[in-house]
């Protein structure tokens, strides 16, 4: 057994649970950390997690704590499963109370709230550059990898030892796990695809049907691209699981929060309402700012992603907002441009 386990996982939502028994599922000893001690309880007196995975009972192997110093003394491997808005806070929690060559992954995908870093620069920045990092990415839905339905992810890792380790810990029958060292690109897909299925949402909740959402989710890609190419992150990667492959699940299946939201607004809601109907995070709002920050910091136009802010942040109409998408210059079609 690899001697970067035992894991520990932080946060106790949807994904960092279905991630937890994913782990202990291969064998591996995994203490799963949720910071309300209430619900901490619910989930040792039941074995499971009935709020956010309800009725799917935990592997033998995996405890629950809300000792977080504790927590992270026993750990030889930390994954990181909050929002984006958390994210920074609990790095530096985690900072003084580990290891310096402790593997600390993450299966959070957004960036730095106020900054449009990503999370990959933010997480050396606080915890030094002796920690191997990894991040967890793809199109992935939190119930069905803790089902154990058909699943492939991705890992991506400048350290090669450390991805293929967390890899192999994670990877079964019924989840395919690759890896890869572009994590510019990893860290890019998995971002602004939550921000395009907003929009994607907004158009189905109007009514617009198939046609446009199929438009509308090939020019996000070319958006995507866009960003990719001006940052230096490689094509390839968007155009594998954590890019286009991820674009289309969160866009396309209502399980998908930021399509919910999209749904709701489209349907009429405001967005106050819309975030209250969801009733869980939603990294695509957090996300929209971000994005734009860091296209406006490389010189580069993403009209969807501006729509959407628009929509979210300034009350404009979607309706008008679809209208400013149409109504933009004729020309040829590029998927880079």
């Amino acid at each position: 057994m690899n001697t970067l386990f035992p894991t520990l996982v932080i946060g106790a939502g949807a994904w960092g649970t279905a991630l937890a028994i994913a782990i202990a599922r291969n064998g591996y000893k995994v203490v799963l950390w949720g910071r309300d001690a209430e619900h901490v309880s619910e989930m040792k007196a039941v074995s499971s997690n009935e709020r956010y995975l309800p009725g799917l009972n935990f592997p033998e192997n995996l405890s629950v704590t809300a000792d977080f110093e504790q927590a992270l003394a026993l750990a030889k491997h930390v994954l990181v499963s909050v929002p984006s808005t958390a994210f920074p806070a609990i790095l530096s929690d985690m900072k003084p109370l580990i290891a310096e060559e402790l593997p600390v992954s993450w299966a959070t995908k957004g960036l730095t709230p106020g900054t449009g870093q990503f999370l990959y620069d933010t997480a050396i920045e606080i915890l030094g550059d002796s920690h191997p990092l990894a991040i967890i990415s793809g199109p992935s839905f939190a119930a069905e990898v803790a089902k154990n339905l058909p699943t492939a992810i991705t890992v991506a890792a400048r350290d090669e030892t450390f991805s293929a380790a967390l890899a192999s810990a994670m990877h079964s029958p019924t989840l395919r796990v690759y890896t890869t060292n572009d994590v510019l690109g990893v860290q890019l897909g998995g971002t602004v695809k939550n921000v395009m299925a907003i929009a994607a949402g907004i158009a189905d909740g109007l009514g617009y049907g198939a046609n446009t959402r199929a438009a509308l989710i090939t020019r996000s890609m070319s958006e995507i691209l866009r960003l990719a190419k001006k940052l230096g992150a490689q094509t390839e990667t968007l155009f594998g699981l954590s890019g286009i492959g991820d674009l289309i699940l969160t866009c396309t299946d209502d399980q998908s929060r930021n399509r919910q939201l999209g749904l709701a607004i489209g349907r009429g809601l405001t967005v106050e309402q819309a975030v209250a109907e969801v009733g869980k995070t939603v990294e695509g709002m957090h996300a929209a700012r971000e994005v734009m920050l860091r296209a406006k910091q490389v010189g580069i136009e993403m009209p969807i992603v501006e729509q959407v802010c628009k929509i979210l942040f300034e009350g404009y109409d979607p309706r008008e907002a679809v209208q400013e998408l149409l109504s933009r210059d004729q020309k040829a079609e590029d998927p880079h441009d």
